[in-house]
């Protein structure tokens, strides 16, 4: 995942992309560039390293122009250094663009251009798009014709931004299965992989949909389809978030504020969904076969919507990781088939890819999403938003915690619907859900003993974490936490399997963090801990019983919760462990290394 940022109008573009790129950085940071155009042509100036370091080292933000595009860059093909940070550019030095995405037919291209003459400069397969444009406008009539006959010969997943010297009044960008959206200004136009990077100069914006293109002046806009170059219809919508949401706020990073922006954010999921899920409820409710997909944290969300669907709608979900779902299942999904996709971003390219496919098969696909506009709100029959506003921290924290309200309020509505559990403890559970954002709010307050607990774990190699029933999910996100952004290893499981092996790993002092919350499971739990206990590990427990005490060389003290909202509050310590042992380590929580914020290539 990279990210994409272009500037046309009157301002310095060179300043106006540094911003934008700054803003994008949890997209990618090995390496950035710009490319600007004026005059006397293009300036291209790039490199390893991320941006603030660039501004000094190659002066970014002395670039002549008021038009221009840049790019920060996860690198997919090509190791991260000078050479291959974009901008790409042709043999002429004409055209130059930036790219996020995968050409999977670069190879084939590349060697057909090689014996034309041209000169690759890269080991990226980005190049191979400059030259090929290059060479289909030696018998184009113009270069828009030579873009699409280009970009038509392409395959994998691309997002662009493409500059022309002999073009100074304009700018390209084009999509296909990455994010791209335009940012509509007055006397100047943007485009982006994503809104915060222009949202200082403009919130209203226009998404592209994949097979599009746009063509921007600073005082116009056209969008095309890529094939045809018929132009397409397309409303701009205005985006809700301020800039200051995207800000840090004067918290140190960035997941440390969305950490604490939960309360907020839990409240306005439950209070921006009232109205929509019982509409949504009774349009599902019917679907007996059911399969939630997801990746990553969202994978972690669909697993507590299955405790939630199996114990209050009497229904048994198939939990499949969206990378699997589209290989292994797809002579099982029919028009009889519900598929619930789970993703922050709305762009994870492997659940876009099995929501295609359920689509394909004339399945009903719920989209549960955080960015509007995005391309699974395109692809879905429906949608429910989870109002986190922008999460700009790689590890995902509140948009996890907002999953699992829309996932609570769906299944509590559906269970109405069906009469699959009693309507006073319906009613008792919705309740209790309403005061979750208040619980959170006490839960934050254990802040700084977390911090202290934290020191004493920042030289640990290994840490488990351990649960059963509906805080086994809360055990794999919690591990998963501390592995993206801490570096240690982490194992989440379900405590039932530590005698089947995973117990020999145990040592004298070897971390163990129990997923503790009130439930039928708890006595069975308790034992597992005991037993981790007596082979010498430091039990870390998650709980409010006063049982726990007896077992737990570290108690983090919850507030009494119903077991089935037990997910949203009790992952609350253990984003924050991750969170301090990431910051103790000396690494950055924001921009953990080999990860971005949303995978936007399979």
């Amino acid at each position: 995942m990279c990210g994409i940022i272009g500037y046309i109008g009157e301002r310095p573009a060179c300043e106006v992309i540094v911003k934008g790129l700054r803003r994008l950085e949890y997209r990618g940071y090995d390496s950035a560039g710009i490319v600007t155009g004026d005059l006397k042509g293009l300036h291209i100036r790039k490199g390893a390293g991320r941006i603030d370091e660039l501004v000094k080292r190659v002066d970014l933000l002395s670039m002549p122009g008021n038009r221009g595009i840049g790019h920060t860059r996860w690198a997919t093909h090509g190791v991260p250094n000078d050479i291959n940070a974009h901008p790409h550019s042709d043999c002429t030095g004409k055209i130059a663009l930036v790219h996020n995405g995968i050409i999977e037919n670069y190879e084939p291209i590349r060697r057909e251009l090689l014996e034309k003459g041209h000169n690759f400069r890269s080991d990226t397969d980005t190049e191979v798009i400059a030259h090929l444009i290059e060479e289909e406008l030696k018998t184009a009539g113009d270069f828009e014709t030579a873009l699409r006959r280009a970009l038509t010969k392409l395959k994998g997943s691309f997002a662009l931004g493409i500059i022309y010297a002999d073009e100074p009044d304009r700018l390209y960008f084009v999509r296909n299965e990455s994010p791209l959206v335009l940012g509509i200004g007055e006397g100047e136009n943007f485009a982006a992989s994503d809104v915060p990077a222009f949202l200082e100069y403009t919130n209203r914006v226009i998404f592209l949909d994949d097979g599009e293109y746009a063509v921007i002046t600073k005082d116009s806009w056209e969008v095309k389809n890529l094939k045809t170059g018929e132009r397409v219809e397309k409303g701009i919508q205005t985006i809700e978030w301020s800039l200051e949401m995207a800000e840090k706020s004067g918290y140190p990073h960035f997941m440390l504020k969305e950490i604490y922006e939960q309360p907020k954010a839990i409240k306005d999921a439950i209070y921006g969904n009232l109205e929509l899920i019982p509409k949504v409820a009774r349009e599902i409710a019917g679907y007996e076969k059911m399969y939630f997909v997801a990746m990553g944290t969202s994978y972690h969300a669909a697993l507590v919507g299955k405790y939630l669907f199996q114990r209050l709608t009497k229904r048994v979900p198939v939990v499949e990781e969206a990378s699997e779902f589209r290989y292994e299942f797809e002579d099982l999904v029919d028009d009889k088939t519900l598929v619930i996709a789970i993703t922050q971003s709305g762009e994870t390219a492997d659940t876009l890819a099995a929501m295609k496919l359920a689509k394909s098969k004339d399945a009903k696909v719920l989209a549960i999403v955080n960015v509007v506009g995005s391309m699974a709100t395109r692809i879905a029959d429906i949608t429910l938003y989870t109002h986190a506003g922008p999460e700009i921290g790689v590890a995902a924290t509140k948009t996890y915690t907002t999953q699992l309200v829309i996932l609570t309020l769906l299944a509590i509505e559906i269970a109405r619907i069906l009469k699959t559990a009693e309507k006073e403890f319906l009613d008792l559970l919705e309740k209790e859900l309403n005061n979750v954002p208040d619980i959170v709010s006490s839960i934050l307050e254990l802040n700084e003993g977390i911090r202290e607990l934290a020191e004493n774990l920042k030289e640990k190699r290994d840490v488990f974490y351990i649960g059963r029933g509906i805080g086994v999910p809360t055990a794999l996100e919690g591990a998963l936490k501390l592995k993206e952004i801490s570096y240690i290893h982490a194992e989440g499981l379900s405590a039932g399997e530590l005698k089947h092996g995973p117990l020999a790993l145990l040592e004298e002092g070897v971390p163990l963090v129990a997923v503790a919350p009130p439930g039928k499971t708890l006595n069975k739990l308790i034992g597992n801990i005991e037993e981790a206990k007596a082979r010498g590990a430091r039990t870390i427990v998650v709980g409010s019983s006063e049982e726990l005490k007896r077992v737990a060389d570290t108690l983090i003290a919850m507030p009494p919760v119903e077991e089935l909202l037990s997910p949203i509050p009790y992952v609350i310590p253990l984003q924050l462990i991750a969170y301090h042992l990431a910051v103790l380590r000396g690494n950055d929580p924001d921009k953990p290394r080999n990860l971005a914020k949303s995978v936007t290539v399979e």
